[in-house]
């Protein structure tokens, strides 16, 4: 089946036109907040790169954009079992710097903090968070986004920029679910 038809199956949770909206009004509440001080958004691959995208063009003050994409490895040996390590790579000197992480979908919580926490040690002047997404039931760290789109609670979504490895729907305008 082609992805077109693929799509079509799925039901809408949320549309463009509510995401456009909604990405407009984070957009101004960013800007009145870092008036004319310049932001470095950094995204999470691949979740974040559509709403980034969207949001650094509606953004009114100076921004240098960034991507990273975590790493994950289980370890075992003399750790408690599911003992989870995050790698990430950094190029830019972000000492002094007013950092905006920005993320498609927060679910459990565990690599925004271990991010913040990262980004706040290596001498930024500021971190805060935007995700489109928030999934708060799913949280597993005390972590509340600065900036956040919707509030879900469906187990999986998919579209504009959400998705999995392989999975065709990450171009779709709108989320949608499967179920």
């Amino acid at each position: 089946m082609n992805p077109v038809a693929k799509a079509e199956q799925l039901r809408t949770v949320i549309s463009a036109e509510q995401i456009q909206k909604r990405v407009r009004e984070i957009a101004r509440q960013i800007s009145d907040d870092y008036q004319s001080n310049t932001i470095h958004a950094l995204a999470l691959l691949e979740n974040g790169f559509m709403f980034m995208a969207d949001l650094v063009r509606a953004l009114e003050t100076p921004v240098i954009c960034q991507f990273i994409k975590p790493r994950y490895r289980r370890e075992k040996e003399g750790r408690p079992e599911g003992f989870l390590e995050i790698f990430f790579s950094h190029d830019a000197d972000i000492r002094d710097q007013h950092i905006l992480l920005v993320e498609g979908l927060i679910h459990s919580g565990v690599t925004t903090e271990f991010l913040m926490s990262d980004l706040r040690s290596r001498g930024a002047a500021s971190v805060k968070v935007a995700t489109l997404l928030d999934r708060q039931s799913a949280r597993r760290v005390q972590l509340q986004p600065d900036y956040f789109g919707f509030l879900v609670d469906e187990a999986f979504l998919v579209g504009y920029g959400l998705g999995s490895a392989g999975q065709t729907h990450r171009n779709l305008a709108y989320l949608g679910s499967a179920t």
